[in-house]
């Protein structure tokens, strides 16, 4: 049995988990004087995070419904 989260709920976890991180990435590392490369290896490990639980089916996310298809009405 896998877990899964619906999407409608990962939306708002990726978007709490992109807020929250854009936080520290502006505040504390501005703080604690982070280089450019040191900053670069930061993101990318944040990412790496909710990359692969979508990857694994956990977020499903939807994107608030922003890419969607139309379908055209006939």
């Amino acid at each position: 049995m896998k877990f899964k989260i619906n999407p409608r709920t990962s939306d708002i976890v990726l978007t709490i988990y992109v807020v929250l991180t854009l936080f520290y990435r502006i505040k504390f590392e501005n703080e604690a004087g982070v280089t450019a490369l040191q900053s670069l290896v930061i993101g990318l490990c944040l990412v790496a995070m909710p990359w692969s639980l979508i990857k694994l089916k956990v977020l499903n996310p939807n994107w608030f419904g922003l890419f969607n298809p139309k379908i055209p009405k006939s």
